[in-house]
């Protein structure tokens, strides 16, 4: 492709054979230092990175024209779930997340970002995301918007499946629980040590295999032992217990498949109108949930739309009205399943912790040596984004790769996303 006096090509710019190519007019940058003054609280560059720092996207802004990869594809292939396999040898950070356009199932994800006020893909960051919290949190990192016309000062994350093209406003969910397991962590289950898994948020980061956690699934829904919580809706803790182990992204239930999530969806809501004061028609083959009177025993499961059958029933014993107490002797419907079927042994539970592998990581390795001078760098922070600190250097890398930073480790790993 030729445009005035530069030549470009796919390979120059590290383009997949399905990206979306933009081409628009350079504008002149605006300073980041009078954008930054202009809004009390707003980020300014962070501390050590060279004079000018600039993020990716400012790089990637500068090419005349302005080049900013939109649609990607690694793989145009097979859109089915990657099963569980054995963990095979060293792998790199991944994210994840659940397609619903095509795959319907997780996958491999690509972070990106927009401006948040016009979504123009042409926004330089004050500073690099370094943890989950930034990319997931409104607000949280702030820049400048390069779009003509834009003044927008706000970062806007978000994912996309790095399976198949997708359209510009495609907004894939981050599943943040599940991690490549780059630590070797045993599951929580089977012990075997699995190259995806899923690491509860509860202080030990239990880890549990892919295929361990839709099964621990599958036997907590048919027992109907989610807890329906206040604030996260109907979830699951991690096996063993833990307090603060409830998982927030309910997507992360996906894995259960279409039939049985259509199903975790309807106990779900059959669980907030039980604990809203509503009762569930007992009639075989009905189910269909009601709110009766305040006070009131007499329940009529009103047919009405297609839903309902007619039943008259009282509230307090569920069989068919009647005046006066209600007979005591009649055997009333099991809704507890006893004890749980789903138990983890304390050893087990000692072993899979993710964070326990984190500190043996730590202590291997906290610095590396740039691949530009092999002056050692230290990495502090979870951002992978490295700049080396040798004043003639100054070249700026990725610490999982050790290679020039571009846009593939910005979408892959831009952040600690083990963390």
């Amino acid at each position: 492709m030729t445009f005035g006096p530069s030549i470009f090509s796919r390979i120059d710019c590290e383009l997949q054979e399905t990206s979306t190519v933009f081409a628009t007019r350079k504008r002149s940058p605006r300073r980041c230092d009078d954008d930054a003054s202009s809004m009390p609280g707003m980020d300014r560059p962070p501390e050590g990175r060279p004079e000018g720092y600039r993020s990716l996207g400012a790089d990637m802004a500068d090419l005349e024209p302005q080049v900013i990869q939109g649609i990607m594809s690694e793989e145009a292939g097979s859109h089915e779930q990657e099963p569980s396999t054995l963990h095979t040898g060293k792998m790199k950070p991944q994210i994840y997340v659940y397609c619903k356009s095509q795959c319907h199932s997780i996958q491999p994800g690509k972070l990106r970002v927009c401006c948040r006020t016009c979504k123009g893909g042409t926004f330089v960051v004050h500073q690099d995301p370094s943890c989950w919290e930034d990319v997931l949190t409104p607000f949280s990192i702030s820049g400048v918007c390069q779009s003509d016309g834009c003044s927008g000062t706000i970062a806007e994350f978000y994912f996309k499946c790095g399976r198949h093209p997708t359209s510009d406003d495609y907004r894939a969910v981050a599943l943040d629980l599940i991690k490549c397991n780059t630590r070797n962590v045993i599951c929580l289950t089977c012990e075997d040590v699995r190259d995806r898994v899923l690491v509860f948020p509860c202080p030990a980061r239990h880890t549990i295999c892919l295929d361990c956690f839709a099964e621990y699934c599958q036997v907590q829904l048919n027992e109907r032992r989610f807890t329906a919580d206040g604030e996260l809706g109907y979830t699951l803790p991690c096996p063993v217990r833990c307090p603060g182990s409830l998982i927030k992204e309910t997507h992360h239930f996906r894995i259960l498949g279409d039939e049985q999530y259509a199903r975790y969806q309807r106990f779900g809501a059959e669980e907030c109108l039980l604990q809203g004061g509503g009762v569930l028609c007992p009639a075989p083959g009905c189910g269909a949930g009601l709110v009766p009177d305040p006070g009131s025993r007499r329940v009529e499961c009103v047919q009405q739309a297609g839903h309902g059958c007619g039943l008259v029933f009282c509230r307090e014993c569920r069989n068919a009205y009647h005046p006066g107490d209600c007979d005591t002797t009649v055997a009333q419907p099991v809704t507890d399943g006893g004890g749980d079927a789903y138990t983890v042994s304390t050893e087990r539970a000692a072993q899979a912790q993710w964070e326990l592998s984190r500190s043996r990581e730590t202590i291997r390795q906290t610095t590396k040596p740039c691949p530009k001078c092999k002056a050692p760098v230290e990495k502090s922070g979870g951002c992978m984004h490295m700049v080396c600190t040798v004043q003639q250097c100054k070249f700026e890398w990725c610490w999982v790769c050790s290679i020039e930073w571009n846009h593939q480790c910005m979408a892959d790993h831009w952040f600690d996303v083990n963390g």
